[in-house]
């Protein structure tokens, strides 16, 4: 009789410890969203603040040229130009962004000589980090947007007028409307 009466007993208290470990599991909810990741750069780097977790986006891309050197950080100043006329376009690419993965991480495959690069927005509103051109010679100019936010407009990125190959833009930015249109565009 003892050992039927012990044995519920101990049933009794395995289940008492059970059912609130069940209970516990049935509340937690598993959300799947974007992969996210601490911005990764090379020793030198220009910018000295804290760069956000953000979502890889075209993991693909080839990178022929890597970062060898930083030149000194350039402070970008947005302004709005005029579409070039005549001039000959050698090279555009564009991305969307999502505003539900806040911060992300682009990359625009390039490998084209030209004299000036410009950055579009083409639709929405987008708030941006940094760029990193990558030359076709491994020399590297941050252009530092300090987090600044620009609706539709195509603005002035940089001026080379030596003529540069680029090999790859890196660009750090994160959608501040519905879906937001970013594009590149390269001229000579």
């Amino acid at each position: 009789m003892k050992r039927p009466i012990s044995m519920l007993l101990y049933s009794l208290f395995s289940l008492f410890l059970l059912v609130p470990a069940l209970a516990h599991a049935a509340r937690v909810a598993v959300v799947a969203g974007p992969h996210r990741v601490r911005v990764v750069v090379g020793p030198g780097y220009p910018i000295h603040r804290p760069l956000p977790m953000v979502v890889v986006r075209r993991p693909a891309v080839v990178v022929r040229v890597r970062p060898l050197r930083y030149l000194p950080v350039v402070i970008w100043h947005p302004v709005v130009v005029a579409r070039p006329v005549g001039a000959a376009l050698v090279w555009q690419d564009a991305e969307t962004l999502y505003p539900e993965e806040d911060w992300a991480e682009t990359m625009f495959d390039s490998n084209q000589r030209g004299d000036k690069l410009y950055l579009e927005v083409v639709r929405g509103r987008v708030q941006f980090d940094f760029a990193e051109v990558v030359f076709g010679n491994g020399e590297t100019q941050v252009v530092d947007f300090g987090r600044a936010g620009r609706g539709p407009g195509l603005y002035s990125l940089l001026d080379f007028r030596d003529g540069r190959t680029i090999d790859h833009v890196r660009l750090i930015a994160r959608a501040r409307s519905g879906e937001a249109r970013v594009a590149l565009v390269m001229q000579k």
